[in-house]
């Protein structure tokens, strides 16, 4: 007599597992493939392994001090997360900012992005075997970490500005520093797309691999160049302007496939983007102050802390929570290196934010990844994670 219990049939498959800590997955999150052969049948995600309740923590932190630990989501483009918190609170508070905290702000993020960038490009070349890219590259993103340091004395995680402003304006050097980006970083970025346009086995192991098609992104909430590779013409700084990038004159680089090769294209053009951006807010940096003037917003310099009373009592009320935060809530957007960074901030008027959700484009991405490489081959898993650029702790806010 058979059993009426039917067992399970014997699968011809493999299990691997990348991650959390392996070199293909470029941060701590993991990744359990199914293999059959060289195929992969199924892929399963999971995140959590860097999780440090970045929307919980803020809720128990007055609003000056939550700027540190939003370097740690994107720590790639940490100034973009800074800024766009200080832009989240100043649209609670009805702050207005002088024109040339918008421009400094521009250029910074934008830099930002190019240092994101050429992360991203370079470690696709790693991924395919095409390291010399890599180590050419890289001489640039170090150059702009120095304007960082030479502009808030950070490099990786920045903390970088104020709520209202900055809190030193830029420097002679930093201003050299950037001149010196804008004049030489376009050869190398040329000669840096060459050698990937020209390396057939580049082009063989991207084109093709990891496609996603306009619709299906969209249906997953992709933003940022993931989306713009699957041909949606969509930019935060030209859909939602904010800190006057209306004021400015730039191209949104779009592909056609949503594979890993034009990933890697939108987000070389987008390099070339953001230097033209940051050339017209050099050309027409406002004159005028670098912060706003108003004492019980904008933490006071230290010079002035350690001189003036009144200084000194501001800088204690700020730092402590105590300045006047009306009851509300507020989304503010940012286009981050990755996609559309996003605050939704609920006031009740106290001294912390009563609810802070960060909107996390990596966490998206991932979302989709079994998706796109289902069917396809083991190495074509790498290097789509690589072109998508997960970042770990922007995944695990």
């Amino acid at each position: 007599m058979e059993s009426p219990i039917e067992t399970e049939k014997p699968k011809n498959t493999t299990i691997i597992n990348l991650g959390p800590t392996h070199p293909a997955t470029h941060g701590i999150f993991q990744n359990i493939i199914e293999l059959d052969g060289e195929k992969i049948v199924h892929a399963e995600p999971t995140v959590g392994y860097i999780h440090r309740a970045f929307e919980k923590l803020a809720e128990h932190r007055p609003f000056y001090q939550i700027t540190p630990i939003t370097d740690r989501l994107n720590y790639c483009s940490a100034p973009i997360n800074n800024i766009g918190w200080h832009l989240t609170v100043e649209k609670l508070l009805g702050l207005k900012t002088p024109k040339r905290v918008d421009y400094m702000r521009v250029i910074i993020m934008e830099l930002a992005r190019i240092a994101d960038h050429i992360i991203c490009n370079s470690i696709i070349g790693v991924d395919t075997g095409a390291f010399t890219g890599f180590l050419y590259v890289f001489q640039w993103r170090e150059h702009i970490y120095e304007i960082y340091e030479e502009i808030c004395g950070g490099r990786l995680t920045t903390n970088i500005g104020r709520i209202g402003g900055f809190e030193r304006d830029f420097t002679e050097v930093a201003i050299q520093k950037i001149h010196k980006l804008l004049k030489e970083f376009p050869k190398t970025l040329d000669e840096f797309e060459k050698l990937f346009n020209r390396n057939r086995i580049f082009m063989d192991r991207t084109i093709g691999a990891g496609s996603i098609s306009a619709e299906r992104a969209l249906n997953y909430g992709f933003t940022g160049p993931n989306l713009r590779a699957a041909g949606v013409d969509y930019d935060v700084r030209a859909m939602n302007p904010y800190s006057s990038y209306q004021d400015f004159n730039f191209e949104i680089p779009i592909g056609t496939n949503g594979d890993c090769y034009d990933r890697f294209m939108v987000r070389n053009e987008e390099m070339k983007q953001s230097l033209r951006i940051i050339q017209q807010a050099m050309d027409n940096l406002p004159e005028g102050s670098y912060h706003v003037d108003v004492p019980d917003i904008y933490l006071p310099p230290k010079e002035e802390v350690y001189n003036n009373m009144e200084a000194l009592i501001y800088h204690f009320k700020i730092i402590m929570g105590e300045i006047p935060v009306p009851v509300g809530e507020v989304y503010q957007c940012v286009e981050g290196g990755n996609g559309e960074v996003g605050y939704y901030l609920i006031s009740d008027g106290g001294r912390t934010p009563y609810r802070l959700h960060f909107r996390r484009p990596c966490f998206i991405y991932y979302q989709a990844y079994p998706e796109m490489v289902k069917g396809a081959l083991l190495s074509d898993a790498v290097v789509t994670m690589s072109s998508m650029n997960l970042i770990a702790g922007e995944m695990d806010a």
